[in-house]
Parts: C-alpha cells; sequence; structure tokens
C-alpha cells in the first residue's frame, strides 16, 4: 500500500525520523518545513496523504487543514505536543482524519498511515472493507458485526470504537484517542464516554464481560482488541 506523502513538520529531526520510517514501508515522502510550502506542494503535485505538524513557521497546521478542506478531501494526520482535549476536538473539527500528540512513535506513525491509507481505498476494486478479528467481523460499508457468527447490534459511537481498533488489531489505545473516533457520533463526550462503550461492547462481543479476552484493558494506557485470547483483560 505504497503512496506519495508530504510531511509538513518544521523539526527537522521529527521530518526526517518520518521521513525514513515511511519510505521504509515503500511510501515516496516530500518534507516540507512550513505551512505555506505544504500548501504550494499539495497544489503542485497533490499527494495521496497529509502528515501535518500544528505548531509551524507562516502558516500554521490549523490553517493549513482548514484550507485544505475548501479545496480538497486529502486525508491529513495532525501531529501536536498539545495534547489537551480542546485541541484534539479543534484539529477534528477542522478536518483532520486522524491525530497524534508528541512524543509519538515512528512505527505507530507508519501504523496510522497505512490505516488511513486503508480507509481511503477501500472502496477500490479488489479490496474488501470487512475486518476480521479472531471470531469478530465489521463490515463498514453495511454498518454490520458479528461475533462468533452472530449479529450483534452497536451503537454508531461502539461501532466507531470497534471499527477502530479491528483496523489495528494489538494496538494499544489511549482513551484519548478514543475519543477522537467518537467526534460525530456522541454529541456529550468525556473519558468516562470511552469506558461506557467499551462497557457496553464487552456485553455484546465477549463470551463472559466480566473477564474479557477481546477487547482488553492494558492498565495504565487505554484499550486493544486481540485475537480471542491472545492478551490477558480483566475488566476495569
Amino acid at each position: 500500500m505504497c503512496a506519495h506523502v508530504v510531511v509538513a513538520e518544521d523539526d527537522e529531526k521529527q521530518a526526517e525520523l518520518a521521513r525514513r520510517y515511511l519510505e521504509r514501508e515503500g511510501h515516496s515522502v516530500v518534507v516540507v518545513r512550513d505551512g505555506r510550502a505544504a500548501l504550494d506542494e499539495i497544489r503542485r503535485q497533490p499527494p495521496e496523504l497529509l502528515v501535518l505538524d500544528v505548531m509551524m513557521p507562516k502558516v500554521d497546521g490549523w490553517d493549513v487543514c482548514r484550507i485544505l478542506r475548501r479545496e480538497s478531501e486529502l486525508p491529513v494526520l495532525m501531529l501536536t505536543a498539545r495534547s489537551a482535549e480542546d485541541d484534539l476536538l479543534l484539529g477534528l473539527d477542522l478536518g483532520a482524519d486522524d491525530y497524534m500528540t508528541k512524543p509519538y512513535s515512528p512505527r505507530e506513525l507508519v501504523a496510522r498511515v497505512r490505516t488511513l491509507l486503508r480507509r481511503v481505498r477501500r472502496d477500490e476494486p479488489g479490496i474488501d472493507p470487512v475486518l476480521r478479528v479472531g471470531g469478530l467481523r465489521i463490515d463498514p460499508e453495511r454498518h454490520e458485526v458479528s461475533s462468533d457468527a452472530r449479529r450483534v447490534d452497536c451503537t454508531p459511537g461502539e461501532f466507531a470504537l470497534l471499527h477502530a481498533m479491528a483496523a489495528q488489531p494489538g494496538r494499544v489505545f489511549t482513551r484519548e484517542q478514543l475519543l477522537g473516533h467518537l467526534h460525530g457520533f456522541d454529541r456529550y463526550i468525556t473519558s468516562r464516554t470511552v469506558d461506557v462503550h467499551v462497557m457496553n461492547l464487552r456485553k455484546k462481543i465477549e463470551p463472559n464481560p466480566r473477564k474479557p479476552r477481546r477487547l482488553v484493558t492494558v492498565y495504565g494506557v487505554g484499550y486493544k482488541l486481540v485475537e480471542d485470547g491472545d492478551g490477558p483483560g480483566r475488566a476495569r
């Protein structure tokens, strides 16, 4: 799943690290150092995805995202050292598709890029949009979930969380990251909203919700979705 990616990052070391890891994945990467250069490069040769730092000279990431959303549907992964919930929601309101806070793992960056590209390309011929994790089957086009061949009814918020985690099985999601996937589905969201959705999902997809083996807790971090029994988990 190789793609042309623009990385807009004014920190030279961060930009080089992102470039190296993305090129190792097979992507072609162009690095720019400020927001104005990012807009110029995107208009000159439109990429398939933009990795966009928020705090940049000339034009900051917020304004770059705002301008791009008037011109295209280019997938945008925002990077920022600011982890406040208001900043997260602002980025999503402006049209960012995903959001990572610094410091971040380069391997996680590559995984997020891969997920965004998969989401964009899922309508291409030959690509199956259905996600399968153990006995779970998640169909985003039909908005259907089954657990061990048994249909499961999910609310839009529950489906959004399950689909996000199923796209990267085994990855640990923090509550803040999961909150981003609830934007637009729940009118009032807090970190407790995530816990409630997880509790309800466990009732629907776990053989024993009190001893979850699929949607498990990583204490002090968040949650992850795993193949049945791949990780120990206990309900919080």
